[in-house]
């Protein structure tokens, strides 16, 4: 391993360690009450399509007062601002489709539902998909603490769940997340989740998606081969 590499590593594994610390005791406690409802993870692109059709009508709060939109259509709407956005980049993309499956999978733990659908998915689509799942949380923090009108945009919902996630980042925080090899994907990642939330608003079909999905999971597959 080179000096680059293992710095980035290092970078890497510094806000990985951050995003980890961002769940509160309330956190853990919720997903451990959750635990009897939790869902298997999918193990192959059908698994995964059909867990996302179960998000229509799925919820980021139990009680309706997160988005204004169920998973299924934020998710949809996050995943096409990216295609339009990052057109060569599927991954990303396909990250965005993903990136709020960790409410189904372990409902209420919305401090933790990054790191919940980052792990669901990392055996699937790969570890870059995995981490921009779990950095969509991370990126939040980021924002709030050095985009002064992303924080004043922030929903009251948003402002609550943003306490549980750890609140605004550190200087420390900010410094080793801007270091970050997957800095600039992630901050978009986010970006697109909160632009996705228009109700009414028309999108593709999932079923549209699959062939995405298709390529990046075997993409993920012939990395391991390697």
């Amino acid at each position: 391993m080179n000096r680059a590499t293992a710095a980035s590593n290092d970078q890497a594994a510094t806000v990985a360690q951050s995003a980890q610390s961002a769940q509160s005791a309330q956190s853990a406690q919720s997903a451990k009450v959750a635990a009897p409802a939790t869902i298997s993870a999918p193990a192959t692109v059908a698994e995964l399509m059909a867990l996302l059709a179960d998000c229509h009508d799925a919820w980021d709060m139990p009680d309706r007062s997160g988005d204004p939109v169920d998973i299924l259509d934020h998710d949809r709407q996050c995943a096409e601002l990216l295609r339009r956005d990052f057109p060569a980049d599927e991954e990303l993309q396909v990250a965005g489709l993903v990136h709020d499956i960790g409410h189904v999978l372990v409902p209420g733990d919305d401090a933790g539902h990054g790191v919940h659908g980052g792990t669901a998915v990392r055996g699937l689509l790969g570890a870059r998909v995995a981490r921009l799942v779990e950095l969509h949380v991370v990126a939040k923090r980021y924002l709030a603490a050095t985009d002064s009108a992303h924080a004043a945009a922030l929903s009251a919902s948003s402002r609550r769940t943003l306490v549980a996630q750890g609140g605004p980042m550190t200087a420390a925080e900010i410094a080793a997340f801007e270091s970050d090899p997957d800095f600039t994907a992630a901050i978009a990642l986010r970006r697109a989740d909160d632009a996705g939330k228009v109700v009414g608003l028309t999108v593709h079909a999932l079923e549209t998606w699959r062939p995405i999905v298709d390529r990046v999971a075997a993409a993920a597959d012939l990395a391991r081969a390697r």
